[in-house]
């Protein structure tokens, strides 16, 4: 007799047991579900350094970044793909050739003018400074880099002669040849995104990759940091405020 009610106590614990792991399965796919709504989310192809411990930010539009910590700054470990400023304001996303060659306000396009998940995942979005200048691209408790806080950032990892390397996603996957330098020790995983020049043409993906600063250089130029598949360098370089680039936020 004893023994029987020990078998039915088992078995009706065991079934409480499977109905609590069922109900919080239910809420941990719940959760996955509200952080999935954006398409975007969980779909990079970015080679993230393994031996670097990452942490988590999202943006106004609901998409999920890695962040890294790289000396006293905790950056972006992803390019910026919102497609809306962190007050909820629509970004206008222009797709026309001449009509990006005219702008004088805060636009966004999608390289190739793709509609990817994949690639959009992986590489981001190009903004104009004129969207960088609104000062409502970064997520709220994020800024868009001054030039100055680049660099502090290629100063940390031994000057803009050989941070890029240290910057750079590994291998040849995404960067073109003779990128077989690059560690990504850092875990930034910078990828060669490639831009949208200021006549509206979409040039150098898979060769280069290049980054607005906050910082203004005069009327009609901006600062930003370019890193190449052929070098270990960081440049820096004042571009046109038409030209598409990658934005990576840094933490307030």
């Amino acid at each position: 007799m004893k023994t029987q009610l020990l078998i039915i106590t088992i078995y009706i614990l065991a079934i409480l047991f499977n109905l609590l792991f069922l109900c919080s399965c239910d809420k941990i796919d719940e959760t996955y579900d509200q952080s999935s709504k954006n398409l975007t989310n969980g779909k990079t192809k970015a080679l993230f350094n393994p031996n670097v411990t990452y942490g988590v930010m999202t943006d106004q539009d609901g998409n999920i970044y890695k962040t890294v910590i790289i000396g006293k700054q905790t950056w972006m470990a992803e390019n910026l793909r919102t497609t809306k400023y962190n007050d909820g304001t629509a970004i206008p996303n222009v797709t026309a050739t001449n009509e990006w060659t005219n702008l004088n306000n805060g636009s966004y396009c999608d390289y190739n003018n793709t509609s990817s998940i994949d690639t959009i995942s992986t590489y981001g979005r190009h903004y104009n400074w004129f969207a960088v200048e609104t000062g409502k691209l970064a997520p709220k408790g994020w800024h868009v880099p001054s030039d100055e806080e680049w660099s502090i950032l290629t100063n940390n990892l031994g000057g803009e002669s050989i941070a890029g390397d240290k910057l750079k996603e590994i291998g040849i996957i995404h960067w073109t040849v003779l990128n077989n330098g690059a560690t990504n020790e850092s875990g930034f995983t910078a990828l060669p995104a490639g831009c949208r020049g200021d006549f509206g043409m979409f040039i150098n993906n898979g060769n280069f990759g290049s980054w607005w600063c906050s910082t203004r250089y005069n009327a009609t130029n901006a600062w930003n940091r370019g890193m190449s598949y052929y070098n270990c360098d960081v440049g820096r370089y004042n571009t046109n405020k038409n030209i598409g680039y990658s934005v990576r936020c840094i933490k307030d």
